[in-house]
């Protein structure tokens, strides 16, 4: 059955908040915050007004990922709805929840609102440069789905991301919370750029077959599952090794205080990770559901916490100094 009660027929305003698909906001959001955290610890206070600019900017490139890469994805789509025609959800365009062009219009529009809010940013908190990140950003998706390059199409999809999501969306917030281009809490990052290989590769394991049949070169599909999996695990393990190495590698910036509650975290949900992995039915699609999810959950928990952590830290230093 098709996991998904919504149909062509529902109003408007539900296709298109299902267009959006709100299960992988957290991708980009808990990037935003990991960002923002990162910049309110390296300017030592919060500016709630960056950080509202910061996550605007973020869900209107979250609405032009996801719309666009629809809209680039048609075919593949298309293809995988013929071939598995009541698995998974419903998919935008193919099963005719909203036309093409009108994915493709809207993707553009919230592109043209994430390039406004830059230009807000620039203004109302002197940020120069703002703006020139922003579309680094937008850029960085269009390489990633689009003509002339694609280069999720051409097996480099997947880095890619973790070069976006990992690294340049958290990079943005961080400058517009802090104005600092190159403070050196950015060091919390690489981390959290492996988390984001680890989301990118777990998120093709579904798709090896309509991938390879549509043309695209995906680490799944060049690899196989078996050997994605054990990157994603071993991408996972790499992080906790990374955070809990912070203390000693920079300790002008880090303790375990801040690093402990998001190395255990992690390790806490890589337990689910281990079990779905090991589960009789990780190749079909409901185990590779499950799967997925628990890999998603470690990402988003644990750099959600790093964030809070750097957050609380700050505000109680500035509050025992005031």
């Amino acid at each position: 059955m098709l996991a998904s009660v919504v149909d062509p027929a529902a109003p408007l305003a539900r296709r298109l908040v299902y267009a959006l698909k709100p299960r992988s906001w957290p991708k980009l959001l808990v990037a935003a915050w990991l960002g923002q955290a990162v910049g309110v610890a390296a300017a030592g206070s919060f500016d709630l007004v960056a950080a509202l600019l910061g996550f605007a900017f973020t869900a209107f490139d979250l609405a032009f990922l996801v719309l666009l890469n629809d809209w680039g994805d048609r075919d593949v789509d298309a293809l995988k709805r013929r071939m598995f025609p009541d698995v998974g959800g419903r998919k935008t365009i193919p099963d005719r929840l909203l036309a093409a062009r009108s994915v493709l219009e809207l993707g553009l529009g919230a592109a043209a609102f994430a390039v406004g809010t830059a230009v807000t940013v620039e203004i109302l908190r002197s940020r120069p440069g703002a703006c020139s990140g922003a579309l680094v950003c937008l850029s960085l998706f269009v390489a990633y789905t689009l003509p002339p390059v694609k280069l999720n199409y051409r097996g480099g999809g997947e880095l890619l991301e973790m070069l976006g999501v990992g690294f340049a969306l958290p990079w943005w917030n961080v400058y517009v919370q802090s104005g600092l281009a190159a403070p050196r809490e950015l060091a919390w990052l690489p981390g959290f750029a492996l988390l984001a290989l680890a989301s990118a590769l777990a998120s093709g394991l579904s798709d090896e077959e309509s991938d390879r049949l549509g043309g695209k070169r995906t680490f799944t599909t060049m690899f196989g599952k078996p050997a994605v999996r054990a990157a994603v695990e071993g991408m996972l393990v790499a992080t906790m090794l990374v955070w809990a190495m912070m203390p000693k590698l920079a300790p002008a910036i880090a303790d375990w205080g801040l690093a402990l509650p998001a190395v255990t975290l992690l390790a806490w949900c890589y337990r689910d990770v281990a079990k779905a992995s090991q589960s009789l039915d990780i190749d079909e699609p409901e185990g590779l559901s499950r799967y997925k999810a628990a890999v998603h959950g470690c990402i988003w928990w644990s750099a959600a916490m790093l964030g809070t952590s750097l957050v609380l830290r700050t505000l109680l230093v500035g509050a025992q100094a005031g």
